[in-house]
C-alpha cells in the first residue's frame, strides 16, 4: 500500500540549490568551479562574533532562550535601527528567528488566512512563491522590468485586477539588486495602508547598497512586517539567525506561534549577533569588495555578450537579459558550467514566466575569481 504524500510538498525546487549540487559534482571529480550561481558571501563571520560565540560555548549558557529571542540580541536590534536609520524600533517589537525563512513562515501565518492572495514580484526570489503555495495561499506574481526600475508601484497593483492581502517587496532585490527610491518605498508603504494591504518588507540586503543607503519600511508604516538576516551583510549564513520587527498587536502571535514551532532560534548564534553589531567596520570592508567585483563585471559582462543588466544597485547580484543568447537559460547555465567552469543561475528560478530569457550572476566572491569568470565568459561567448 502506498501512503499519500501532502500536495504543498509539490512545490517547484530551489533551482539555484540544483545549480551548487551539479557545482560541487563538477568539483568532487578535480575539475574547478569558479561559483557566480549562489548568494553566499565568501568572507566569514566577523572576528568578534566568532570570539563571543566561543565565550557563550564556554559558559552555561546554551539551553533554549525565549521565544522571541534574548534580550541583549533584541535590545542590541533596537539600538542598530536608532543609530542606522534614526529611526525608534521599541525592543519589544523584535523578533529574533532562524534565519529570515523562518521571518517568513511566521510573517504568512500571522498575517494571512488560506485563500489569501499576496502580491510577489516577478522577477523576484521563489522562496516566497512556493513558501506561500506550500501553506494554502495564492501567491500573485507581478510582473516588472527596467521601465519601473524592477520594482512595483502602485499603478502596476491597480492594474492586476486582483485585490491584494499581501504584498512582498525586497529592496535592494533578489535577483536584480533593484531599490526603491525613498519617496518611491514611502508612497508605496502609503498605498498599501490605504487599500488595507499587508506589506512585507525584505530588507535582508540592506547595508550592501552602492549609490544611495536602502531606507527601512519601518520609517513609513507602523503596519508592516519587515524581515532581515545576519547572512549577507555580516557575512553569517551558516549560523542561520535573522529577525522580524512587527507590529504592535502581531508581537503575541507571532510568540506562541514560535514558540510551538520553533521553540527559540539558535543560542550561539544570537550570542554572535549581539557582538556582529560591532562589527560594522569589517562588515564595511566585505561591502567595498562587493562594490569593486560588481564594477568589474559591470564592464567586462558587456564585453562577452551580456549587454543587458539589471540597475544592480545593492545585493550582490547581477540580472542579464539574455534573450539574445538562448531562450532555454537552463541549458545555457549548464553549457557554460560545463564549458568554462562558471557556475550561474538560470532567471526561471525567479521568474516563471520570463525566465528562460534571463540568468543571474551572483559576485560576492573574490575579485580575482570575478576577473576569470569574466576572462572565460568572453572566450566562451567570443
Amino acid at each position: 500500500m502506498t501512503l499519500k504524500l501532502a500536495k504543498r510538498g509539490t512545490v517547484a525546487p530551489f533551482i539555484v540549490m540544483d545549480v551548487l549540487r551539479a557545482a560541487n559534482e563538477r568539483e568532487a571529480k578535480g575539475d574547478d568551479v569558479i561559483h557566480l550561481e549562489v548568494g553566499q558571501p565568501s568572507t566569514g563571520a566577523p572576528q568578534k562574533v566568532i570570539e563571543a560565540t566561543q565565550k557563550a560555548l564556554l559558559s552555561d549558557k546554551i539551553g533554549y532562550t525565549d521565544a522571541l529571542g534574548i534580550a541583549p540580541l533584541r535590545e542590541r536590534i533596537s539600538q542598530h535601527y536608532k543609530d542606522y536609520y534614526n529611526v525608534d524600533v521599541p525592543a519589544h517589537r523584535v523578533v529574533v528567528t532562524t534565519g529570515s525563512s523562518t521571518g517568513f513562515l511566521l510573517s504568512f501565518l500571522c498575517a494571512f488566512e488560506p485563500g489569501d492572495k499576496i502580491g510577489l514580484t516577478a522577477p523576484g526570489y521563489p522562496a516566497y512563491r512556493n513558501i506561500l503555495r506550500a501553506l494554502g495561499y495564492q501567491p500573485i506574481e507581478i510582473e516588472v522590468g527596467p521601465e519601473t526600475h524592477f520594482q512595483p508601484t502602485p499603478e502596476i497593483l491597480d492594474n492586476l485586477g486582483v485585490d491584494l492581502d499581501g504584498l512582498i517587496v525586497a529592496s535592494p532585490g533578489n535577483p536584480t539588486g533593484s531599490m526603491l527610491s525613498t519617496a518611491d518605498l514611502q508612497i508605496l508603504c502609503a498605498y498599501c495602508d490605504q487599500k488595507g494591504i499587508r506589506f512585507i518588507s525584505d530588507e535582508i540586503y540592506h547595508g550592501i547598497t552602492y549609490d544611495q543607503r536602502a531606507n527601512t519600511a519601518v520609517e513609513f508604516s507602523d503596519n508592516v512586517i519587515l524581515i532581515n538576516s545576519f547572512s549577507k551583510y555580516f557575512s553569517m549564513t551558516g549560523w542561520r539567525l535573522g529577525w522580524m520587527v512587527v507590529p504592535e498587536n502581531m508581537v503575541r502571535p507571532v510568540e506562541c506561534l514560535a514558540q510551538n514551532m520553533f521553540i527559540s532560534a539558535p543560542t550561539l548564534s544570537q550570542y554572535g549577533g549581539v557582538a556582529a553589531f560591532d562589527c560594522m567596520e569589517e562588515a564595511e570592508a566585505n561591502v567595498a569588495l562587493y562594490a569593486k567585483n560588481r564594477e568589474l563585471l559591470l564592464n567586462e559582462l558587456p564585453k562577452a555578450g551580456f549587454t543587458k543588466l539589471a540597475p544592480s544597485d545593492g545585493a550582490f547580484y547581477i540580472y542579464s537579459d539574455v534573450a539574445h543568447l538562448t531562450n532555454d537559460s537552463q541549458a545555457f547555465c549548464r553549457d557554460i558550467l560545463e564549458k568554462t567552469g562558471v557556475a550561474t543561475t538560470p532567471g526561471v528560478d525567479f521568474d516563471s514566466a520570463r525566465g528562460d530569457h534571463f540568468m543571474r550572476f551572483s559576485y560576492a566572491g573574490s575579485f580575482e575569481q570575478m576577473r576569470e569568470a569574466a576572462k572565460r565568459l568572453q572566450a566562451y561567448l567570443k
